[in-house]
């Protein structure tokens, strides 16, 4: 456990969420800035712009509440055009992330864009079926093209400076070819017999490649606009590229070497490719093990020769072209409901995440860079691993627990996690795992078919995973009369717990499967079940909004704590089993310490129910992951809060030894000044009173010093807003009335009405305390003609100078 040979042990008291992982990506556009530095991605009515290598997000471009439906870059990365559902189109400013110019685009959303090689010109085509191009930095539209007999759903532009050409597809399975000097349609490419999805240019500029989603890719003659070949890809395509000849394709042969060669995908979920000038397959990605996305688009980043596959299930996955397109990283853009988290590796320095998907995602705790597992072919319900971190342990709706052996410093993402072992049996969805913590000999699963299975893994070879391994389940018993929510191990391996929706928790042997005991008193389901690192007792948490501590001895109720003000999920001890932290539906995160039975620090940084919970091993750290898709990194920041608390104690006593110097040597005017600064108001009086009482004679001040005076005067109007409050507080008591009319003569004396007027709380603090001396009626029916009194109560009080008038006229009313 944390700290533990290095004194005793100090409980925590404080965590703060310094990171968090949160969704990036929700479907549609997702570009790269032309010197890949940025990741762009569209994120519901938002776009985020995101470091494409540390995945660090740089701003968040706030749209107008309507869903981004397309966006396009300038090459010279300066700017980034975008359109929504609202039809208004929107210029970004890349450098600041504001809103350089915004109008409205067409009659209906626009669904593609492109941008020319100049960074002049934008091509927006609309579900109004036209094609407009407009003046990016002057924001008027140039060509309005009309044509189509459908919704325009690819549109690019000639790469060639001498041609002025722009190519747009449409769902009425046409291309049209629009010249841009004589803003006229000069050719239609008919040829396709479903929506065009697809469409590029040749280096050279003299072919035009089309992609649809009638399987089939068009190669077009660019000089005569006739059709050259049409190659067949068996597959729905989605997006169609061409390969820049600069790109080293050495790995596909002499053949390929200087050949030209385009990529495609689609409904497969793989980027082939081709061959442009024979149709013939080149190559095509591994497939990823039961992977089941679709691919909605490419991103071809040239300078690195990389093809960013965007998915379906909203991750972008990257494939390299001179590696015969390896995958060399993935970007998770939207994780859904996370249900489960576990920190892995050695050093805990990586975190499993199951999120409502057949993938389990992993990441980099430091870099946020992330590798995603395929294996299970439904989606992950639990994770688990083994004490030194180097296995994971997934449980799948699939009704199978697969083993992964962990060696997170390999090179190649194929290597880092490797199956090694699927254990089949359960006839339904396993929910619960829990691993053995002296060895990697067992692990038990419980599963909604409401039993629970004892695995060995003597036979399992972690240095040499294979998915061929079956592991046996040594027994099988009949657990719960409902689904089972957790499974735990005790530390010494001799004790398993299991928690169930039967409000139950029961623990058994391990060795046996024998029941020991029935832990009752929840009144609904038990989430979650954990034992003691030191001492013989299980907690439990529950739908019933409480966490229980029960003795192992006798399964009696030791302690119950109250606080979560829904179900509570998941519950982990911490502080060599003095604390507890847990985590609720209500989106809250607790601290508790055992012995007071004290909820020591709520942390609200969630919207939704919190599934998943992790301590790392150093306890300097935990996870928390919820139903609103966020990870959040809790830090203990106990140490840093006690010594800042520490070190404001001690300023504040040395400030108040400086407090008691000035008074000695009745330095009033500094003693004021701290008085002030340390918020002591009774103090203060006492200070304000002492000067007027010693004002020398013929001393013309406001207060009884000009020093003090001039502090008021060059007080800001925090300070005055503070000093205002303390004066209505002295004015309410005959004996300090005095001193505060004084004090707030010399404020309305020394400070004009119109900076008054703009105090934040100024009328509630004044009002009541005016008028109170004759020379400053005007200034009174100042404040009251820019409504800064509405009602007061006017009186005359025993002051310096009192006015002793029962009656006084303010804007022509008299008042009593």
């Amino acid at each position: 456990m944390a700290n533990q040979g290095s004194g005793p042990l100090q409980l925590k008291t404080s965590f703060k969420s310094l990171r968090t992982i949160e969704s990036i990506y929700t479907g549609g556009k997702a570009v790269l800035t032309a010197d890949e530095q940025w990741l762009i991605t569209s994120i519901g009515e938002d776009i985020d712009v995101t470091e494409f290598d540390t995945g660090k997000k740089i701003y968040r471009l706030k749209g107008d509440t309507e869903v981004v439906t397309t966006f396009a870059i300038k090459p010279d990365g300066k700017h980034l055009v975008s359109a929504s559902r609202s039809m208004v189109m929107r210029t970004w400013d890349l450098s600041t992330g504001q809103v350089a110019r915004s109008y409205k685009a067409h009659d209906a959303p626009v669904i593609v864009m492109d941008i020319d090689r100049t960074s002049t010109l934008v091509a927006t085509g609309s579900a109004d079926s036209t094609v407009k191009v407009w003046d990016i930095d002057k924001g008027y539209c140039t060509h309005n093209f009309r044509g189509h007999g459908g919704v325009v759903s690819a549109i690019k532009f000639h790469p060639s400076k001498d041609r002025w050409t722009l190519v747009s597809g449409a769902d009425d399975c046409q291309i049209r070819v629009w010249d841009l000097k004589s803003s006229k349609c000069i050719a239609v490419l008919d040829s396709h017999v479903s929506v065009i999805r697809g469409l590029d240019f040749s280096a050279d500029g003299h072919t035009l490649i089309s992609g649809s989603r009638d399987k089939v890719v068009n190669i077009w003659d660019m000089k005569t606009h006739s059709l050259k070949s049409t190659y067949p890809i068996y597959e729905t395509i989605e997006t169609v590229g061409t390969i820049t000849p600069q790109a080293d394709l050495s790995c596909y042969g002499t053949k390929y070497q200087k050949a030209e060669l385009f990529y495609t995908a689609g409904d497969k979920g793989i980027i082939r490719l081709w061959s442009l000038t024979t149709g013939e397959l080149v190559k095509e990605q591994t497939p990823e093990t039961n992977s089941k996305h679709t691919i909605t688009d490419v991103i071809y980043a040239k300078a690195t020769q990389r093809l960013a596959a965007v998915t379906n299930d909203q991750n972008i996955l990257i494939y390299s072209v001179a590696e015969s397109l390896r995958r060399i990283k993935q970007i998770v853009g939207y994780n859904d409901e996370i249900v489960d988290v576990r920190f892995i590796g050695e050093d805990d320095q990586h975190l499993a995440v199951a999120t409502n998907s057949e993938q389990i995602r992993v990441f980099n705790v430091e870099t946020q860079d992330c590798d995603i597992i395929y294996g299970h072919s439904d989606t992950v319900i639990c994770l688990e691993r083994s004490k030194d971190g180097s296995v994971l342990v997934s449980g799948s709706k699939d009704k199978t627990a697969r083993l992964w052996r962990i060696d997170t410093d390999a090179e190649a993402y194929d290597q880092r996690y490797l199956c090694a072992g699927i254990c089949v049996g359960h006839t339904e969805a396993i929910g619960a795992i829990a691993f053995a913590h002296k060895s990697k000999n067992f692990m038990i699963t419980g599963s909604q078919d409401r039993t629970v299975k004892y695995w060995n893994l003597k036979d399992t070879d972690f240095e040499n995973p294979s998915e061929d391994n079956k592991p046996r389940a040594l027994y099988t018993h009949q657990a719960h009369d409902k689904d089972i929510n957790s499974i735990c191990v005790a530390p010494n391996d001799k004790l398993f717990a299991t928690g169930s929706q039967d409000k139950t928790a029961k623990i058994w042997n391990v060795e046996s499967g024998a029941l020991v005991g029935t832990c009752t008193g929840h009144k609904r389901g038990v989430w979650c079940v954990q034992f003691s690192p030191v001492d013989q007792v299980l907690a439990t948490s529950s739908g019933d909004k409480t966490i229980r501590i029960w003795s192992l001895k006798d399964m009696t109720c030791l302690k119950t704590f109250e606080g979560h003000t829904n179900s509570i999920l998941k519950v982990a001890f911490m502080t060599a089993g003095m604390q507890l932290v847990s985590s609720g539906s209500d989106g809250l995160v607790k601290l508790w310490t055992i012995k007071s039975n004290e909820c020591v620090s709520t942390m609200d940084n969630h919207e939704d129910k919190i599934w998943g919970l992790t301590v790392r091993n150093d306890e300097q750290m935990f996870v928390t992951g919820g139903a609103d898709s966020v990870i959040n990194f809790w830090e203990d920041v106990t140490s840093e809060e006690q010594e800042k608390e520490a070190k404001e104690k001690e300023e504040l006593i040395l400030r108040e030894q400086d407090l008691q110097n000035y008074l000695l040597k009745k330095d009033y005017l500094n003693a004021i000044l701290l008085a002030m600064s340390l918020e002591q108001p009774f103090r203060l009086l006492n200070l304000f009173n002492t000067v007027l009482n010693e004002r020398p004679v013929g001393d013309t001040s406001i207060t009884g010093s000009h020093a003090i005076d001039k502090i008021l005067q060059n007080m800001n109007a925090e300070q005055i807003n503070k000093l205002l409050g303390y004066i209505r507080d002295w004015n309410t008591n005959a004996k300090r009335s005095r001193v505060a009319q004084t004090i707030l003569n010399a404020i309305l004396t020394l400070h004009s009405s119109e900076e008054l007027v703009e105090l934040s709380n100024a009328k509630e603090l004044i009002d009541g305390l005016l008028p109170y001396t004759e020379r400053h009626y005007q200034r009174i029916d100042d404040l009251l003609t820019q409504s800064f009194i509405v009602d007061y109560t006017l009186h005359a009080m025993d002051m310096a100078n009192p006015v002793g008038k029962e009656t006084m006229e303010v804007n022509g009313i008299e008042h009593n």
